[in-house]
This record gives C-alpha cells, structure tokens and sequence, in this order.
C-alpha cells in the first residue's frame, strides 16, 4: 500500500496544482463547474487535466421552464434550410441523451441542432444524471457527481423506507338504481408511485382539497399526461379498462371516485405509499419528583403531526403500526442533601 501511494505521488508531482473552479453552468436545477491543471512534465502526465463537480443545486422557479427547451429555442432566429422554426425539445434519446435534439412545431422534422448541450443539462427528464462535455455523468439523489445514492420508496434520500408505509387494496362496485358513483379510495397529501386500474365499464374521476382547503373535481376522458393541483397524472384509457399513474409527491388530497356506466360490475387495484404523517416524539424530562435529597425525572412520548406541527392525541399514531412508541427514560436528580 505505501508502494501505491509513492507512485500516486510521483505521478501527481508532474502535476501543477488544481486551479480554481469556474463559474457554475446554471443559475439552478444543478449544473456543472471544473477546475483545470497544468502538466509541468516534458513526458505526458498521467490522470486527468480537468475536474468537474456540481454546483446551484437549488429548483428553479416553475416559470424558469426546461433548460433543454430553452436551448433549443435559442435557435427558433436562426434559419435552418432557408425557413425559420420554432424549435421544441426532444428528450430521452437513448442513443445519444446529451445532443441537442429538437423537433419543430407542427412537424415531423427532428434535427441535431447541436452536437453537445450545455453542461448541466439532464440526460433524461426523470433522473438527476446530467450532460457534461457531452458525455452523460451518473448524479445521486444527493446531487452528487458519481454518486450512486438513491431515493427510497417515501422519496428519502438514502432513506431506509421507514417514513412511509405501503398501501393496497382492491375495491369492488356494489350497484344499486339510486347509486350513480362511490369512492374508491382516499389517498392523502404527499402520497408517491400512485396507481390504479379499473375493470369495467365504470369511469374514474378525481376530486381534491390543498391543504388550503380549495377543492375541485376532475373527470379524465381520454388518454394523455394532465396537471391536476401541480401534481402530473399520467391516464390511459381502454375499452373496458382504465390505467391511472401519478409519481408524486402529491400537492394534495386526492379522492379517486368511480362513476358507474351500464348495469356489469367494476373493480379497482390500488397501490401507493402513503407518507406517516403521525409520528411519536420523545418529551424533555419531566420536573424532578423532590427538590433536594434525591429524586427522579421521567420522559414520555406524544404523538406529532408533522403537517400541522402539532401535538394530537396518541391515537393517530397508534394506526400505523410502523411506529413504535418509545419507552420512558428515567433518571435521578437533584441529589443534594436537604437543609437540615
């Protein structure tokens, strides 16, 4: 071992120092920054002359839109084969994710209109992994550059998938000449990998609340990706059978509602991770039992919403079975002898 570590050594002193980073690529979303080193070898140095990392690992504003897109739009001024187009972005090409492909509007027309984007860029729209000097760079949940990090199914980073719980369950239509429609299921507030499918003639529809008590009601009628509260909801639509997905997290409280349509039955499979929202939390100790000459303390535990911050009664935290209260921890105190 002290052998290799000459050697990285010797192969390093060929080396001039790292020099500093540059700017960041972006101004958010993640980009990429590198720093440069100069070979102060007459022989060829080994090991690279540029380091990259990632820097503003903040989200940008929604009105911010898609860096790809605006790429591509940098070029709708420009003529391509005498004619001016607006240009829009095609994304997850799996031969080449980090040329800038784009299509333009109205058209069949795809064109590389850029052999590299710029560094920062995503090489796929659902992963963080992004394009640096055309090459796509493995990027962990932690934002990392080659960082092998991921999320857990409650959308943790690195997470042990205890902050969630899995729910499903399968519900079945009980007809009757009065019944129009009924509720599925009801899927709460940061609820993730939402899905649905419905056998039958029935029809799915959503009603939802924000935490800000605004309400609304959604049909779905035809297959395609809608935005319903900020949270997208991905709908396929068959003759006697409808598919439901949303990622999430969701922006709000979701009811799915089956509408009834001809007199055959309908069932549902639903599947997602539900967030626990209620979870138990450790008090400070208590007073102590005597004033002098030795007492006790105790803590206890109370149960905390962590949307609304609060303490609840302990039986929300008794419906997940997850949670495990803690056991009271007890300790002496004010030891000094009392005055006589």
């Amino acid at each position: 071992s002290s052998r290799t570590a000459r050697s990285e050594e010797d192969r390093d002193s060929l080396w001039d120092a790292w020099g500093s980073w540059s700017e960041c690529s972006r101004t958010c979303g993640g980009g990429a920054s590198y720093s440069l080193r100069r070979c102060l070898s007459s022989k060829t140095c080994e090991g690279r002359n540029i380091r990259y990392r990632t820097c503003s690992n903040v989200d940008c504003p929604p009105e911010a839109g898609d860096f790809r897109a605006q790429q591509c739009s940098a070029h709708n001024d420009v003529k391509y084969q005498g004619q001016f187009y607006e240009w829009l972005p095609v994304s997850n090409d799996p031969d080449n994710p980090c040329s800038l492909k784009c299509q333009a509007r109205g058209a069949a027309l795809v064109v590389e209109l850029a052999p590299k984007v710029l560094d920062g860029t995503r090489c796929y729209t659902e992963s963080l992994d992004m394009c640096i000097s055309g090459l796509c760079q493995i990027v962990g949940c932690d934002r990392q550059l080659g960082s092998t990090v991921k999320e857990d199914n409650c959308g943790v980073c690195n997470g042990d998938g205890s902050t969630c719980r899995l729910v499903r369950g399968q519900y079945k239509s009980q007809l009757s000449a009065n019944k129009l429609d009924d509720t599925v299921v009801a899927i709460p507030y940061g609820s993730r990998q939402v899905r649905l499918v419905l056998k039958g003639p029935g029809h799915l529809y959503l009603e939802t609340k924000t935490l800000q008590g605004v309400k609304s009601e959604n049909s779905l009628s035809s297959t395609g990706s809608f935005l319903v509260d900020n949270s997208s909801i991905d709908f396929q639509k068959f003759p006697d059978k409808e598919i439901l997905r949303i990622a999430g997290p969701l922006t709000a409280d979701f009811t799915i509602k089956i509408r009834y349509a001809g007199a055959a039955d309908s069932s549902v499979q639903f599947i997602f991770y539900q967030p626990i929202i209620h979870r138990w939390r450790e008090t400070d100790f208590f007073p102590c039992s005597a004033s002098c000459g030795g007492g006790y303390q105790l803590t206890s535990a109370e149960c905390f919403d962590l949307r609304s911050n609060r303490v609840v009664a302990d039986q929300y935290c008794h419906y997940y079975p997850e949670n495990i209260k803690p056991k009271p921890k007890l300790q002496e105190c004010n030891l000094d002898p009392c005055p006589a």
